[in-house]
């Protein structure tokens, strides 16, 4: 059977200061009808940039230099531009990784599927009718109101499942799917994952898919291929690759797994990627990271080995790995120790009573208050020193506000706040002495850094705000300290966050926290935009920092596999509220609270890709007007009357949480 997608010797090139340099090199691969290739590994190998290739929507300043892509028999890159367009959403469609980016924000939704649809020369009324019909079969509810919408007016997966309507207009023998599902909650996630190979199924199309996260692969990917900058080094079946991957990079990003440290450190690899004017032209791309490499390595290119001819299975390494040693026959998450440590002091560090926040709704042309959204609505936390508390749920449900909210980055509407037992006002400025003790780690390293500061100066600002210091000499020896502390070198105090790697301003991020010497962290998603090996040396990090120091984080993430590895106690919230929280132990073990359960439920993993998952359809109900009685009863399998009468009251069990639920279990 011949391959519907063959793609062979695709080189692009990027021209700066007048010099050519490669950035995707010698990168081959096939595809077959009703298949998915996964396409993995850091940012900057050259995934979507293979994949832009093939759309023919490289940016201006990259050149396809070599190679083809035939797409059922035709050459893509021999097309003229008029023919590409007819192939372009008709033939090969695209899902973009940032779908509130990719969507004409000044289009109605129904106005950019009718488009694609315009491909097929469907229009008029027929348009509209198969315009529903598509937002129908994507999931998305009232689709003919939808239609005559705004991308603003929707939710983040609203506005996903939008682009594949889109997407799927023209149907597209292959479909292009570039990080489907990164900026999404694990229950939307698990939605759009279902939908693409519900779709898929029925349509029979190719699918190339590109993502970081292995768990996602084990779960839609027939075959794989691993990238390492610009190159494709292991190209594997999914069965294959998950029982021996075989090149070193690949084994990496394994050990670099939360979920698959059974407890101990991460295996984090060294460095960074090369960038791109350090790529070593006759010499293996994974040279100066790679724990095997000799004179050999750096001296000749390997070329693919096995059966590269097929494009079915090879490696690029002169030392393949064929140890059965390492064969992984066994996939089960290991215990988490942290989670059965005991408590380092029985008076918490932080004990937060009824935190609410509201805003306030404004109208009219005096913008009287008209109601409240109600942010967080009566949250108790206990934070211990050593210790760590995730606190997890849907976006929107109010996990960053409350932290915000304890930092006086937000106002508090109510609620009690304890330092040891002492009373401290949730109301008014922060004293000098609780802002040093308190300190956040906020998501986006790049836009919470000052980028007309250097490093240095961006980490001797707080030292000399709270009075730590008196000089810029010692504030300097103190900077210097702190970067060797998290991983940097001393010489970085000159420097600015946009001459850093993600990963590197993240440890900057954590090191401006730290300048202070803080005895709790909160820590804001400061994981979710890094690929898995820099992942690794964060939570390391992170890890290393509370032995030493024996801080408390306060850690917000919807990424499971983080809580399992950090984590002693979890808090899940929803719209507001702490619905189960508890030991990490008891709740991953068995998780109680109808919501719990389908939000762990949720999540990807790569020991049990096929275990029936428990799906949480719709999306939580808007916090102006929450539904009377329990707030998730309107999603619950297992809502009574009781449940719309009433909002059920925390209940202490046994095994030390606490679960808001008439009928848990």
């Amino acid at each position: 059977m011949s391959a519907l997608l063959e793609v062979r010797h695709l080189s692009l090139v990027v021209r700066q200061a007048g010099v050519l340099l490669p950035v995707v090199d010698d990168v081959g691969f096939s595809l077959h009808a009703g298949e998915t290739l996964a396409l993995v590994g850091e940012s900057g190998s050259g995934k979507s940039l293979s994949a832009l290739a093939l759309m023919r929507l490289l940016p201006n300043a990259i050149s396809i230099v070599g190679g083809e892509a035939r797409l059922d028999g035709k050459n893509l890159f021999a097309l003229p531009e008029s023919d590409m367009r007819q192939y372009r959403g008709r033939k090969i469609a695209m899902i973009f990784q940032e779908p509130a980016a990719s969507l004409n924000a000044v289009l109605t939704i129904g106005t950019q599927i009718n488009e694609a649809l315009a491909l097929r020369g469907i229009t008029g009324r027929q348009a509209l009718q198969e315009a529903e019909y598509l937002l129908n079969q994507v999931g998305i509810p009232d689709p003919g109101r939808r239609l005559n919408e705004y991308p603003f007016q929707l939710s983040g997966g609203m506005k996903q499942r939008a682009m594949i309507a889109i997407a799927l207009a023209g149907e597209p023998l292959l479909l292009i799917a570039d990080e489907p599902t990164t900026a999404l909650d694990v229950t939307v996630q698990a939605q759009i994952l279902d939908l693409l190979l519900a779709l898929q199924e029925q349509r029979g199309m190719a699918m190339l898919l590109i993502t970081h996260d292995l768990a996602i692969v084990a779960k839609m990917a027939h075959r794989i291929g691993v990238m390492y900058a610009g190159q494709i080094v292991e190209f594997a079946r999914r069965e294959d690759f998950f029982r021996l991957p075989r090149h070193p990079y690949s084994r990496a990003l394994f050990g670099a797994l939360p979920d698959r440290a059974h407890g101990k450190r991460l295996a984090a690899l060294p460095g960074q990627a090369p960038s791109l004017t350090e790529i070593p032209e006759h010499a293996c791309h994974f040279a100066d990271r790679c724990p095997r490499v000799d004179a050999h390595c750096r001296s000749e290119k390997p070329v693919p080995a096995d059966d590269a001819a097929s494009l079915d299975s090879f490696i690029r390494c002169h030392f393949p790995e064929d140890d059965p040693l390492l064969e992984n026959k066994d996939f089960t998450p290991g215990s988490l120790s942290l989670a059965d440590a005991p408590l380092d002091a029985e008076i918490p560090l932080l004990r937060v009573e009824n935190l609410e926040v509201n805003f306030p709704i404004r109208k009219g042309i005096f913008q009287r208050i008209k109601g409240y959204v109600r942010a967080v609505n009566g949250i108790n936390l206990l934070l211990y020193p050593g210790r760590t508390l995730a606190l997890v749920g849907e976006s929107g449900c109010g996990k960053t506000t409350a932290g915000k909210a304890l930092m006086r980055l937000l106002p508090a509407s109510g609620g009690a706040m304890f330092w040891r037992e002492t009373p401290i006002f949730l109301s008014g400025e922060i004293s000098r002495q609780m802002r040093r003790r308190l300190q956040m780690v906020f998501q986006d390293p790049f836009a919470s850094l000052n980028p007309r500061m250097s490093v240095g100066e961006i980490l001797l600002e707080g030292m000399l705000a709270l009075g730590l210091t008196d000089s810029a000499t010692s504030g300097r020896a103190a900077s210097e300290a702190l970067l060797k502390q998290v991983g940097m070198p001393p010489d970085a105090t000159n420097r600015y966050p946009h001459e850093f790697s993600g990963g590197q301003r993240q440890r900057i991020a954590i090191a401006r926290a730290l300048a202070v010497s803080p005895e709790i962290l909160i820590c804001d998603e400061p994981t979710s935009a890094l690929d898995v090996s820099v992942q690794a040396q964060i939570l390391n990090l992170l890890r290393d920092m509370q032995e030493e120091l024996n801080i408390a984080y306060l850690f917000i993430t919807h990424n499971f596999s983080v809580v399992e590895y950090l984590a002693h106690e979890i808090a899940v919230m929803y719209l507001g509220r702490i619905v189960e929280q508890g030991p990490a132990a008891a709740l991953l073990a068995a998780p109680l609270h109808p919501y719990s359960q389908a939000l762990f439920s949720a999540v990807p993993r790569l020991d049990d890709i096929s275990a029936d998952r428990i799906r949480l359809e719709g999306e939580p109900p808007s916090p102006i007007s929450p539904p009377s009685g329990c707030h998730f009863r309107l999603r619950c399998p297992k809502a009574t009357p009781q449940c719309a009468a009433s909002t059920p009251p925390p209940t202490t069990l046994p095994d030390g949480r606490t679960i808001a639920c008439w009928l848990y279990g």
